[in-house]
């Protein structure tokens, strides 16, 4: 695999976990070849545009998301676009991720017990955790453990509360590895060690994507997950320039 299909591997199953979630939110998104986009603002942290080519394009994907409401925000998935003329400003960047399907993989650490979250009320208990008290572990809603494709994963400690947790979405082509936390001072290497080892059981022969920034990516790095391209989020915070951002 080139770069470029690395990158595009990680950002499609990306973007299908972004469709997920926005669908326990009753929003559905619209997958094309250059992106996935949605009409109607999204849940909060999440896009309203994935890109899913290089040659997508800035005018034809911001033709398709909802630009008028306040906080659109665009996941460019190969760093390519220019959205400062439609009034947009990069919130942050980052690097997708790839481990392929032979790729090493750590031991679980001794004592990590990493599961699937099966009932609505494990999946609450795992999202207050996930939030740490930034009031929005309402994302998470119990629709999303209908969905085929997503796995969410949670590793207890000894009072059986969530010590970490992740979202694997596993579409068939890849095992994406998303909301990666860890609670209560539990140490984020081993977290990383015992989700990527579940991955292995649970996924085996797919590779493992996913994307991180900062102190998550070197850890993600120190277990496998090799940095394959850049990414930056934009997120609209003015109004389009006059000659409409051409």
């Amino acid at each position: 695999m080139t770069r470029d299909d690395r990158v595009e591997l990680a950002a499609r199953n990306n973007a299908r976990w972004c469709h997920t979630m926005c669908l326990a939110h009753g929003t559905s998104g619209s997958f094309a070849p250059d992106a996935w986009t949605s009409a109607r603002r999204t849940p909060p942290l999440y896009p309203d545009a994935v890109t899913l080519t290089r040659g997508a394009s800035a005018a034809d994907l911001l033709a398709r998301t909802d630009t008028a409401a306040p906080g659109a925000s665009v996941k460019d998935s190969f760093a390519a676009l220019d959205l400062g003329p439609a009034g947009f400003e990069v919130l942050f960047e980052a690097r997708w991720l790839h481990r392929p399907a032979d790729g090493p993989a750590r031991p679980a650490p001794a004592g990590s017990r990493w599961e699937r979250v099966a009932t609505a009320r494990e999946l609450a208990v795992w999202a207050d955790a996930w939030d740490g008290g930034e009031g929005l572990a309402g994302l998470f809603r119990p629709e999303l453990l209908r969905d085929a494709d997503t796995a969410v994963l949670t590793a207890r400690g000894p009072s059986g509360a969530p010590v970490a947790g992740a979202v694997v979405t596993a579409d068939g082509t890849a095992a994406g590895v998303s909301n990666l936390f860890t609670a209560d001072g539990a140490d984020p290497d081993a977290a990383w060690a015992g989700c990527l080892a579940a991955v292995s059981r649970m996924w085996p022969g797919v590779p493992v994507v996913g994307y991180e920034h900062g102190d998550d990516l070197a850890a993600a790095t120190r277990h496998g997950l090799v940095p394959v391209g850049p990414l930056r989020v934009w997120l609209a915070t003015a109004a389009p320039a006059a000659d409409g951002g051409r």
